[in-house]
C-alpha cells in the first residue's frame, strides 16, 4: 500500500526516470583501394641502323621513370634510353651510354603520335649522316598490334592527336603531352605530375628544315638546346600552375631532381633484345630457287651418264648446238667408259640408222671437227674400231655436200 502511494506521489509530482541512452557504433570509413600499376618490366633494346616501320599500339604508354645517368663513359658517348618501347606491351627501355655504330651516325629520339585513339610508335635509332626523320603519312592504315599474351590494356591516351611525349613521374595514367617531333621522352622528368591534360611541350627552335612529301609538310628540328613545359592550374596534381625550361639533352633532363621517385628497375637480363617486329607485317618471301641445278643437269659431261644414244632429226632437241662441255668431255680419251658386248652391238646398230647419219649433218662445224677428233684420238676396242670406221667416212660427205 504505502509503495502504491509513494509512486502515485511520483506521478503527480512530475518525476520521471529516464532509462540511458544507447551507444550507436558507427562503421568505420572503407578506404576505395587503387589498383596497383602493373609490374615493370625493363629490357635493354638493340637500337637499329635505319628508321623502323610504325607500329599501332591500342592504349598509350604509361608515365615516365626516373632514372639518373652515370657519367659518361668518354666523351663522345650517347645516351641511349630511358623510354617506355613496345614488345607486346610497353616496356621501359633502359638507358645506358652508347658509342655511336659507325662514324657522324646521329641518335633520334623514339616518336608517339596519337591518330584515331591509338599511338603510332616508331623506337629510337640511329641515322645515317645527312639522313632525316620521316613522320608516318596522315594516309597510313595500320592495324593495332597484338598484346602479348596475358597482358592487359591501359586506358587511350587522353588529350589531342598528334605528336606527344608520356606524362611526367606519378601521373594519371593514360595522359600524352603534345610535344614537337624530335623531343626526348626524358624532358618531362623533373615536371610535376599531371591528372587532366593541359601540360605540353613548346620547343625554342634554332634550326628548322620543311620537306615538302606526298603533299605534305614535315617539319624537322635540331639544334634544340632547351624546351620550356608548361601547364595550367587545373592539370597539375598539386593544383598549381607550371612553367620551367629545361634541358633538350636526355641525360641532362633525366639528371634533373624529380619530384615523384618513381624509380625505373633494373633489367633481369644484360643480353639486348631486338626491336618489335609487328605482327601484321607480310612474311619475307622464299628466296628464288636458282636454276642452276637443273642447267647443270643439261650441262653435265655425256661419260657421266654413259653412252648416249644418237638423237633423231625429228626431235626437238636435234636442232640445238651442242654444248662445249660435251664436246669437249667427248673428245677426251680417258673418260669413254667401257662397254658391254650388247651395248656395243646396240651402238653399232644405232648408228647405221638413216636417222642417225642425218644428225650429224645439222650440226655446225666445229661439232663435226671434235667429232673427227674423237673418231681419230679414241684408242683401239676390240670389235669397235669396225663397227665405226665406216660410219665415220659416210658422215664427212653428208656433213660437206
Amino acid at each position: 500500500m504505502r509503495i502504491a502511494l509513494f509512486s502515485l506521489v511520483l506521478l503527480v509530482g512530475g518525476c520521471v526516470i529516464q532509462a540511458p541512452p544507447r551507444e550507436v557504433i558507427q562503421p568505420a570509413p572503407v578506404a576505395e583501394e587503387v589498383a596497383p600499376p602493373p609490374a615493370v618490366v625493363s629490357v635493354y633494346e638493340e637500337p637499329p641502323l635505319s628508321e623502323p616501320a610504325p607500329i599501332a599500339v591500342g592504349w598509350a604508354p604509361p608515365p615516365m621513370l626516373v632514372e639518373a645517368p652515370p657519367p659518361p663513359p668518354f666523351p663522345y658517348a650517347v645516351w641511349v634510353g630511358g623510354y617506355w618501347v613496345w614488345q607486346g606491351n610497353w616496356v621501359w627501355a633502359h638507358g645506358h651510354w652508347m658509342e655511336p655504330p659507325r662514324p657522324q651516325y646521329v641518335w633520334v629520339h623514339p616518336y608517339y603520335e596519337h591518330r584515331g585513339g591509338a599511338v603510332i610508335f616508331i623506337s629510337g635509332y640511329w641515322s645515317a649522316p645527312g639522313v632525316g626523320f620521316v613522320q608516318p603519312s596522315p594516309e597510313l592504315v595500320l592495324a593495332v598490334e597484338p598484346a602479348a599474351v596475358g597482358v592487359i590494356p591501359g586506358p587511350r591516351p587522353i588529350g589531342p592527336e598528334g605528336c606527344f611525349v608520356p606524362a611526367p613521374p606519378g601521373s594519371r595514367r593514360g595522359i600524352i603531352v603534345p610535344a614537337p617531333v624530335g623531343t626526348a621522352p626524358a624532358v618531362v622528368t623533373s615536371a610535376p605530375p599531371v591528372v587532366a591534360v593541359g601540360m605540353r611541350v613548346t620547343t625554342n627552335v634554332s634550326n628548322v628544315h620543311n620537306t615538302n612529301i606526298h603533299n605534305t609538310n614535315i617539319t624537322n628540328v635540331t639544334n634544340v638546346t632547351n624546351v620550356t613545359i608548361v601547364a595550367p592550374p587545373a592539370a597539375t596534381a598539386n593544383g598549381r600552375a607550371f612553367s620551367s625550361s629545361v634541358p633538350a639533352a636526355p641525360h641532362l633532363a633525366a639528371g634533373r631532381p624529380a619530384l615523384v621517385q618513381a624509380r625505373a628497375p633494373q633489367p633481369v637480363s644484360t643480353r639486348a633484345v631486338m626491336p618489335y617486329v609487328s605482327a601484321h607485317a607480310q612474311p619475307a618471301a622464299a628466296p628464288s630457287q636458282p636454276h642452276g641445278a637443273v642447267a647443270d643437269a643439261r650441262l653435265q659431261p655425256v661419260v657421266a651418264r654413259g653412252p648416249q644414244p644418237p638423237v633423231h632429226a625429228g626431235s626437238a632437241g636435234s636442232a640445238q648446238p651442242e654444248h662445249p662441255a660435251h664436246r669437249e668431255e667427248r673428245a677426251s680419251p680417258p673418260a669413254r667408259p667401257a662397254q658391254s658386248a650388247p651395248a656395243k652391238a646396240a651402238a653399232a646398230g644405232l648408228a647405221r640408222t638413216p636417222d642417225a647419219r642425218a644428225a650429224p649433218a645439222r650440226r655446225p662445224a666445229a661439232a663435226t671437227a671434235a667429232s673427227k677428233t674423237a673418231v681419230k684420238t679414241a684408242p683401239a676396242h676390240p670389235d669397235n674400231g669396225k663397227a665405226h670406221k665406216p660410219d665415220a667416212k659416210k658422215a664427212a660427205p653428208e656433213a660437206h655436200p
